[in-house]
């Protein structure tokens, strides 16, 4: 059985770490750099770094805090926002990451996704999608999951699950699934539209967006079916360590690294 995989999330404004709850209202939480470091040392098995208002605001890619991170971490990490060509790609790569995350290009420009899987190999491209959840009628029974650019800013009409289908078969290595309802919530996560697009791909799913406590941490990964649980205000405000939760997992029986 595989591994599951604790990934501390660090969303990235004007050079320091925030959070967010539903996209909104960020908060501050400290140097990307020192967290990093920190998560590294209690046990992440990667590190997850997004420029938040990259793509809104077409402002530049966050080389510099990507070579801090490299010269002072040794697990794994992933570095989106504003990434729109491969060229782009081979730039984040160079400073020492191992992945790179795309979101609205991919969705835009679905093309990058094969390029830059030809090019550098799917185990470096993961595909992140940002989804809400929409009810059909007026009674609201059903629904569906719509998929959002520019973080979280701009609805598409394009149902999630599809979008994970085709990312998946164009090449994508992962998916960085997000609630946009759950996020910063700590209520948990959006189980089913994890579960859905668990079953709908192949590929790893890593579960984003409302980590609240240990057990929700364990249904994403049970429930859910991810392969990953991405956390974020849980670890930046110290309500609960990488240890914690690892220990927590291997003590329910499911498999994880620790240290």
């Amino acid at each position: 059985m595989v591994s599951r995989r604790i990934i501390p999330a660090l969303d990235i404004k004007e050079g320091r770490v925030v959070k967010c709850v539903r996209f909104l209202n960020p908060r501050d939480a400290g140097d990307p750099v020192d967290l990093a470091r920190l998560y590294d040392a209690e046990g992440a098995d990667e590190i997850v770094f997004l420029d938040i208002t990259a793509s809104h605001e077409k402002r530049s890619l966050m080389l510099e805090v990507a070579r801090r991170v490299a010269e002072e971490v040794f697990i794994p990490f992933t570095v989106g926002g504003g990434i729109r060509t491969v060229a782009d790609m081979r730039e984040i790569l160079k400073t020492g990451a191992d992945k790179i995350f795309i979101n609205t290009s991919a969705f835009q420009t679905p093309e990058l996704i094969s390029e830059g899987s030809d090019r550098f190999g799917s185990q470096c491209v993961v595909v992140a999608i940002d989804a809400k959840w929409r009810p059909d009628g007026a009674t609201g029974a059903g629904g569906w999951y719509e998929v959002y650019l520019h973080g979280g800013r701009t609805p598409t009409g394009v149902d999630a699950v599809r979008w994970a289908e085709d990312a998946a078969r164009r090449g994508a290595g992962e998916i960085l699934l997000t609630s946009m309802d759950a996020d910063g919530t700590q209520a948990g996560y959006e189980l089913t539209l994890t579960r859905r697009i668990a079953d709908a791909v192949s590929i790893p799913v890593i579960a984003s967006g409302g980590a609240g406590t240990l057990e929700h941490i364990y249904d994403g990964v049970t429930e859910g079916g991810a392969e990953a649980a991405l956390v974020a205000s849980l670890l930046h405000y110290q309500l609960l360590s990488i240890r914690q939760i690892k220990e927590h997992l291997r003590d329910r029986g499911i498999p994880v690294r620790l240290n």
